[in-house]
């Protein structure tokens, strides 16, 4: 694996050599990066497996409640790999902290991309959600075998949740942005679902194959360039809708903005450019039940 890019802050994209396929891989993978995710884990957790997640692999990033006690209870050994993801290492050379995020990811597919047919790289606030079939593999469908598929964020914000609800988020959180794409400034990107054995370069929301290149699906099975990505025409949920809980209460947004995040961003800039983003996303709400229409259909118990 080696970096790409010295154009670009160090680490944000990195180039690798995809791993040779396993004779029996199948079924899907998650990788994410986290740290104190207690209160929400479980369900995020339980929803995946539920909608067919073979495994998860699970880049601590020093943790100090009760998240990783929550997910060994939850998952078995053979669902679950925790990794120690700490970070506080900065490239001397260009003075920026490495992106523990895409150092993760490429690790992940490095090390155990090749069991697997699929994985996805999403956050704890962030659910992906079959629009057809049961599981995520099965609406995968729509995207016809293509390696890289981008999946637009569905950003719901506070709800008017002073704090943090009791219960789960699917249930309290049901208001998002009504155009995922067009409208959104600040708040519009993409989460991806690929081959990991057809990855050639890594970052947070986009990957390059190396038969494709920068070209990505979406749900669909539309084929655009990456620069093409955020163009309305692109847009699609027809199959799998990516669903981001992008600020949770009022509360703990202020405590997101204070936490800072995994990119060396200023924190006025970080305020401004995450207040613009709520703002945003509540000017045109509307109501989405389908994730919890969906929970109910199947009898998923989270």
């Amino acid at each position: 694996m080696r970096l790409f890019n010295r154009k670009a802050p160090f680490t944000k994209r990195l180039e690798i050599e995809p791993p040779p396929a396993g004779a029996d891989r199948n079924g899907m993978a998650i990788a994410t990066v986290l740290r104190d995710e207690e209160h929400y884990v479980a369900e995020w957790a339980s929803f995946h497996r539920a909608v067919g997640v073979r495994h998860f692999f699970v880049y601590d990033d020093g943790s100090t409640d009760r998240t990783l006690s929550v997910l060994r209870d939850l998952l078995s050994e053979a669902e679950l790999t925790i990794l120690p993801w700490r970070f506080g290492m900065r490239d001397v050379s260009v003075g920026l902290p490495l992106n523990r995020q895409v150092l993760a990811f490429g690790h992940a597919i490095l090390n155990f991309g090749a069991d697997f047919r699929w994985m996805a790289f999403i956050d704890v606030d962030e659910f992906i959600v079959p629009k057809t079939g049961r599981t995520i593999e099965e609406a995968l469908v729509g995207a016809k075998g293509f390696p890289n598929i981008s999946l637009p964020w569905h950003m719901f914000g506070t709800n008017g949740h002073k704090t943090r609800p009791a219960g789960p988020v699917t249930r309290n959180y049901t208001l998002r942005a009504r155009d995922p794409i067009s409208r959104l400034k600040n708040a519009t990107n993409f989460k991806c679902i690929v081959d990991p054995c057809a990855v050639s370069e890594v970052s947070v929301h986009h990957f390059h194959t190396r038969e494709f290149g920068d070209r990505t699906a979406n749900d669909s099975g539309r084929v655009f360039p990456l620069d093409k990505r955020k163009s309305p025409e692109f847009y699609s949920s027809d199959y799998l809708q990516l669903n981001h809980y992008y600020t949770r209460s009022e509360e703990e947004f202020m405590r997101k903005i204070e936490r800072g995040g995994v990119s060396p961003t200023a924190w006025e800039k970080r305020k401004t450019r995450l207040s613009i983003a709520l703002e945003n996303i509540e000017k045109y709400p509307v109501e989405d039940f389908f994730l919890l229409n969906f929970i109910e259909k199947n009898g998923i118990h989270l």
